[in-house]
């Protein structure tokens, strides 16, 4: 117990040491420090750092420079998304062993200063999709400008918001023997499930060589080893036990980290980091994704995940986020559009709060497209309002009124009949 209390109360002064820095000017391939972008413990670490060391590393937006500053959504129909999530690290962290927990403190974490703008894209329904893909199969872009703490897009009019600027991912490196799990019970649920879904339905992103990057790992130096560990490495897409894409918008400045270690060494992995992010991140590259730094603390919890009985991350969110005072709150339940009855499906339940959502801005003159993406990108709060009362889950979308620059409450949506331009999001040309 004196290792633990000893974690949680020592004094962190900052005073970071750059680690892994990047050039957006070339490509996340080329990265001086080199990136990753798959689960695997034979990846080997770039950089090591000692318990209580405070540092910075930078990381390239999601796709590695795939997206442009541009009114085109071609490069988001386009995305090539073998080569995505790319990772800075592994990071060694000394003297850490399997069954540790590693905490880690975000003390800061934003744009870096020479890429001060975000995106946030509807993907293509045969590329990805998205929460709504049925509703909204094409491509779509907003690209988002960054004044301080806030965001505003010239493709979506008369919105403006406070970002909670977080890493998507965070993860250390999963063991063999819970890759293996990884990988066995995802691709069980593909054999198992497949025919139960439309055919352009991706249940799970499996092990593929094409478009691996593997950091100090080079096929051209061990053909063999690299080709083993890129068609076994796990993809990043899903968050699981060791942490990875999680989302969690919470996790921004003053936030503490415990992640299970699996590895000697911890190897950890940071990356995908958001100016802004609403719940559920529903469009799925919808988060505002940028290039940034974070800059960390680490410490360790000697038999961690024993003592404190987790075998997943755990999260003390910082103190700092956006506070709005009014907000509309959209429900829903687990009935769909066409009047049939699920049972307790919470998934439906909060994509039924999320369309009631967007049909009601609709009224005020935006795309269902653009308001997908608000949803996406400003910070709304999901919850589930009920998950006992059978049959049907309870879902809400809390949406605060005031990043708005007019008055979008119910009183004002009944007497509004103007036409007003709210932009329009970039769209592919073909």
């Amino acid at each position: 117990m004196l290792v633990l209390r000893r974690t949680l109360s020592t004094a962190i002064s900052y005073a970071a040491k750059p680690l892994i820095s990047v050039d957006l000017n070339r490509s996340a391939t080329e990265q001086t420090i080199p990136l990753h972008n798959r689960w695997h413990p034979d990846i080997p670490s770039v950089v090591s750092v000692r318990r209580g060391d405070v540092f910075r590393i930078e990381c390239v937006d999601w796709t590695g420079g795939q997206i442009g500053n541009n009114d085109s959504a071609d490069d988001v129909k386009n995305v090539d998304l073998t080569r995505i999530h790319y990772l800075s690290g592994p990071i060694e962290v000394q003297d850490t062993h399997p069954g540790d927990i590693l905490v880690v403190d975000v003390l800061d974490v934003g744009p870096l200063p020479s890429s001060m703008w975000g995106f946030t894209g509807i993907f293509d329904r045969k590329n990805g999709g998205g929460f709504l893909t049925e509703y909204y199969p094409n491509a779509h872009k907003a690209i988002w400008d960054f004044s301080g703490i806030y965001a505003t897009s010239r493709h979506i009019k008369d919105v403006r918001f406070a970002g909670l600027t977080h890493p998507g991912i965070i993860g250390c490196a999963p063991s063999h023997e819970l890759l293996s799990r990884w990988n066995k019970r995802e691709g069980d649920l593909v054999k198992e499930c497949s025919h139960l879904h439309h055919p352009d339905t991706v249940l799970a992103n499996l092990p593929i060589e094409k478009g691996a990057l593997l950091g100090r790992l080079n096929s051209k130096d061990n053909k063999d080893k690299w080709k083993k560990i890129a068609n076994e490495g796990a993809r990043t897409i899903p968050p699981r036990e060791h942490g990875g894409n999680n989302d969690i918008k919470n996790i921004s400045r003053g936030s503490r980290v415990f992640l299970p270690v699996y590895v000697d060494g911890a190897k950890l992995s940071l990356g995908d980091i958001h100016f802004s992010q609403g719940d559920g991140e529903i469009s799925f590259c919808g988060a505002i994704e940028m290039s940034g730094y974070l800059d960390l603390h680490v410490d360790v919890i000697r038999d961690g995940m024993s003592r404190l009985s987790i075998t997943n991350p755990l999260i003390q969110p910082g103190p700092i986020e956006p506070r709005y005072s009014n907000y509309l709150t959209f429900q829903g339940i687990s009935v769909d559009d066409k009047g049939q009855q699920h049972f307790l499906d919470a998934t439906l339940a909060y994509r039924q709060a999320c369309l009631s959502a967007i049909r009601y801005l609709k009224r005020f003159g935006y795309t269902e497209e653009q308001v997908y993406c608000i949803l996406s990108a400003a910070p709304i709060e999901g919850r589930i309002g009920s998950i006992v009362d059978i049959p049907n889950a309870c879902c809400t979308l809390s949406l605060p009124t005031d990043i708005f620059s007019f008055d979008v409450t119910p009183q004002a949506a009944a007497k509004f009949n103007e036409k007003i331009d709210r932009g329009q999001l970039a769209k592919t040309t073909s």
